[in-house]
């Protein structure tokens, strides 16, 4: 017991230093905040006049708030990505590479205080973006099903947790282009997930693609539950294919990035600036 205290203790510290780099830089999470919500407006603008663009008539209340509920939830699942994948790049920013990764705790322990912080962090993050959104748009949830919403958003962090923790080794491989890699690499997954359309509009190839992505099932899942009021029984199909991606992805990232940690420490990358 007093072993799994002192690791509970230990992946608390690792939450702890995140809050306190969050506040050290607070005018960049500012910054970033207002583009997200930017984005996300600019995004809802663009489906509350597809009507005079396209020159049809009718309502487009459910266009926008298709729209916007890709915009939730990929800012909630990339910030979760983002905060994982690039930890080795805040460590190397930061110069504490080497600490962190020759103090005595285990590596479950560290990612576990990454995975908790990014949870939180983008819970919070994206709930600040739906309170703005709601300024300037009606918002009709009076269907929606918001618990089974909020399930599946859960079970699609988990597949992104582990596509994070493999993508998070790309600084640890390549010291000087690791971060630009970890940049295109969400871009990826955000192009063949079908965040602003459905993804059998994409070809035949991308589509294959697209059943890699977690989110490609988190999104079908989440606009089904608040745009229908669909129950969980009813997400069965997505909520299946987001459990066989988590338990996959976990064991395999913490896999990959074991032996990206061997690697590094004993080619003498843990020194490199990149």
């Amino acid at each position: 017991m007093s072993t799994i205290a002192r690791e509970v203790r230990a992946s608390y510290a690792f939450v702890e230093r995140n809050i306190n780099l969050t506040k050290r830089y607070w005018g960049w999470e500012i910054a970033f905040l207002v583009y997200s919500v930017a984005h996300a407006l600019v995004i809802g603008f663009i489906g509350a006049a597809m009507n005079q663009i396209s020159g049809q008539t009718g309502q487009n209340n459910e266009l926008v708030l298709y729209l916007l509920i890709g915009s939730l939830v990929w800012s909630y699942l990339a910030t979760t990505f983002d905060v994982i994948a690039e930890m080795i790049s805040w460590e190397r920013w930061e110069g504490t590479i080497e600490y962190t990764f020759m103090a005595p705790v285990s590596r479950v322990t560290h990612l576990l205080g990454q995975v908790i912080f990014a949870a939180v962090y983008g819970l919070l993050r994206t709930g600040v973006i739906l309170l703005i959104l709601r300024l300037f748009f009606d918002l009709d949830l009076t269907r929606a099903n918001l618990f089974a919403a909020v399930v599946m958003l859960m079970v699609a962090a988990i597949g992104f947790v582990g596509l994070g923790i493999m993508v998070a080794t790309l600084p640890l491989l390549f010291t000087e282009r690791g971060q630009q890699m970890v940049f295109v690499s969400q871009s990826c997954i955000l192009l063949v997930s079908g965040v602003f359309y459905p993804v059998d509009v994409m070809p035949g190839w991308m589509q294959l693609l697209s059943r890699l992505s977690p989110a490609t099932y988190a999104l079908v899942g989440v606009r089904r539950a608040l745009l229908e009021g669909a129950p969980l029984s009813a997400l069965v199909g997505e909520l299946i294919p987001l459990f066989i991606v988590g338990a996959v992805a976990i064991p395999l990232g913490l896999a990959v990035f074991g032996w990206a940690e061997r690697y590094s420490k004993r080619t003498g990358r843990l020194k490199r600036s990149g």
